[in-house]
Formats: C-alpha cells, sequence, structure tokens
C-alpha cells in the first residue's frame, strides 16, 4: 500500500526527470529542519552540513526505485537519520540510558510522579512549576528565555534534544516523529515530558536569578 498523493506523485515524477527547479523547492522547504536534526546526531554544525549533503545524493539516487509506501519527506528524514547516526560520535542510547543521564540533571526526580502513581512521570501536585510572570519587559525577556532555552536544549540527552527539536522546534507530529526514531507512544512521550522538564526549570531558575 502506498500513501503517495496526487501532488506528491507530481514532484516524484518532477525529480524522476531531472526537474532542477523541484528539487530546489525540496531542498528549501526541508534543508532547514533536516539540517537541526542532522546537528542532534553530530558533533558540529559542518559535519551535519555533510550529512544533509549526503541525504540529498541519497534522495536523487534512490528517487527512480521509491515505492512510496511512506510519504517522501519521511523517507528523505529516515534517509537523513540513518546517515546521521552512521557519523555520530556514539550510538543512540536507549531509553533507560536517556533518563538515566537525565535525572542526573538539574531537576530533581522527587518531583515527578512514581511508576506506581496513575500518572507516572508527571509533576507531583506540590511540585508543578509556577507560571512565568507577566512583566512589561515581557517581549525582550521572551528572546532572553528563547535564547537560553536553546542553549540547554543542546545539553539534553540525545533522545530527549531530538524529540523536543522535532515537536516544538520543528513542529512535527507524534507519528512521524515515532516512526523516524523508531520509538513507541510511550517512549515518545517520556522523552518529551523529560526534555521539556529540564528546560522549564532552567529556565525558571534564570527567572529567579533576572532583576
Amino acid at each position: 500500500m502506498t500513501t503517495t498523493s496526487t501532488d506528491e506523485a507530481a514532484l516524484i515524477a518532477a525529480l524522476r526527470g531531472g526537474d532542477e527547479a523541484a528539487f530546489a523547492g525540496l531542498v528549501d522547504r526541508h534543508a532547514p529542519a533536516m539540517l537541526r536534526i542532522a546537528r542532534g546526531y553530530v558533533a558540529s554544525r559542518e559535519i551535519a552540513e555533510e550529512v544533509v549533503q549526503e541525504a540529498w545524493i541519497a534522495l536523487l539516487k534512490g528517487i527512480d526505485t521509491f515505492e512510496g509506501r511512506s510519504s517522501l519527506r519521511t523517507w528523505l528524514f529516515t534517509v537523513l537519520i540513518n546517515i546521521a547516526k552512521k557519523r555520530g560520535l556514539r550510538e543512540r542510547s536507549d531509553l533507560d540510558v536517556a533518563i538515566a543521564a537525565y535525572t542526573g540533571g538539574s531537576v530533581d526526580p522527587a518531583r515527578f510522579r512514581t511508576a506506581d502513581d496513575p500518572y507516572p512521570g508527571h509533576w507531583k501536585p506540590d511540585e508543578v512549576p509556577t507560571a512565568f510572570p507577566e512583566s512589561p519587559e515581557g517581549s525582550v525577556l521572551g528572546n532572553e528565555l528563547m535564547a537560553v532555552a536553546r542553549r540547554e536544549l543542546d545539553k539534553l540527552p540525545e533522545r530527549q534534544r531530538l524529540v523536543v527539536t522535532m515537536r516544538d522546534v520543528l513542529d512535527m507530529d507524534s507519528a512521524e516523529v515515532r516512526e523516524l526514531l523508531d520509538i513507541s507512544v510511550a517512549n515518545q512521550r517520556v522523552l518529551l515530558h523529560r526534555g521539556r522538564t529540564a528546560l522549564r526549570q532552567v529556565l525558571e531558575d534564570y527567572l529567579k536569578d533576572t532583576p
């Protein structure tokens, strides 16, 4: 069974026919997101750019045999991730390692509900973070918070960083992220929750220290 739409079928046909404009449009549409994802696996932006280039070459070489069992975008990003893994400095950690790395971070795991709770991994009632305060300097503070969040995002364990980046930065839907990273619904939920929580803790601490 294929998932190719009429518009996508036309794009694939154009790519197979060597249409440079169609390829350029595809690059413009997906290259920024591809770079962000590749950067999550490798040590530098330069290597990430090489990974993205390799993915585009792979697309051109493989477009004739693309069967449409997934969307072209999903296929492209899957190729990208496979290349990035091979170029990465380390293999992707499994969920337990990622969570273990997280619990050594800035948020005390005692703030979350335990495994035997009906809502494991969620905030305890008396540990829910307070909302960020309103202020006349809101726009300036917002920019500062975004800069802090971007910096701290790079410090997250690998799979947390990838899930948060895909869901919150690139606005990918849950199903696509699960397919690309080959993780379960539960794993994605935990990784996203932990990653967001770590970022929020950093922002809370930053606000406490802001005059």
